[in-house]
């Protein structure tokens, strides 16, 4: 049975779950006050000493391969170790995956470890499902609708719940879909949310039952907090400290009426 976004909240701010969020430098202080903003807790562990054995008291782990370097590569691949032998939902964050040799080589090795979730822009997306995007650097500069296939593909491929986000975010299991609507245009001008949605999204897979309904819960979350601090917002720099004061004044109630939509059940 599904879990809805609300039900979610309600359960992820009863018991806000520790995520070992590792994630790349620019993102860090951004994540982890979106992660206390929205009710979870945060602990930015990535040194390779001690990844892996703090990954088995972490409810779960995010990996966001966005500032590669190999100590950053050997301290993900430990995390992964840890929450896969602790049973730990782990999600993947591709930043910028098509760019160069070394982030393809490492991302390709990181989708062999079998993570719950890939949460990436559409050329990201579409970089992973093996299609030409026209992504430059960390810029995503595909359409959502177009990752949208592939995202089905890579779902089916990988075993991973695949959240393709923009405009209109898109999420599959290569079976159940569904769109998510709403934010503001002032997201993509604030840099590492889309990097703290996927520290969110772990969260809400520590508590939920399904990885897809996790997916879903932190990606409605996103896109109605957005929503409200892009209505007082100036631009993008009133936006940032709005969006953390959305993030915590999001109630159940208001994620029940998020706009969902059903994407139609794939064959």
């Amino acid at each position: 049975m599904s879990q809805a976004p609300n039900t979610l909240l309600t359960a992820l701010r009863a018991t806000p779950p520790l995520v070992q969020c590792v994630t790349n430098y620019v993102a860090m202080n951004i994540a982890a006050n979106v992660m206390l903003a929205a009710g979870a807790s945060p602990a930015m562990v990535s040194d390779v000493e001690e990844a892996e054995e703090f990954a088995g008291i972490a409810g779960a782990v995010t990996v966001n391969i966005g500032t590669l370097s190999p100590p950053f590569v050997a301290g993900m691949q430990a995390a992964i170790r840890g929450a896969r032998g602790a049973g730990r939902p782990w999600v993947l964050d591709p930043v910028a995956c098509q760019a160069t040799a070394y982030r393809r080589e490492v991302v390709q090795a990181l989708v062999a470890e079998r993570q719950t979730i890939i949460r990436g822009n559409a050329s990201e997306i579409l970089s992973l499902a093996g299609e030409a995007s026209r992504g430059q650097g960390v810029d995503g500069r595909d359409p959502v609708a177009a990752a949208e296939e592939g995202a089905r593909r890579l779902a089916r491929s990988s075993g991973a719940v695949v959240a393709v986000t923009g405009e209109v975010d898109y999420v599959t299991d290569g079976t159940r879909a569904v769109r998510v609507e709403g934010g503001s245009p002032f997201m993509p001008m604030n840099t590492a949310l889309g990097c703290s949605l996927t520290c969110l999204c772990g969260a809400y897979a520590a508590v939920a039952d399904d990885a897809f309904d996790a997916t879903v819960a932190a990606l409605a979350h996103f896109a109605v907090a957005g929503a409200k601090a892009g209505e007082g917002a100036a631009g993008p720099g009133s936006f940032a400290p709005l969006f953390l004061d959305a993030l915590a004044a999001v109630t159940p109630e208001a994620l029940a009426r998020a706009a969902i939509r059903d994407a139609a059940v794939l064959a």
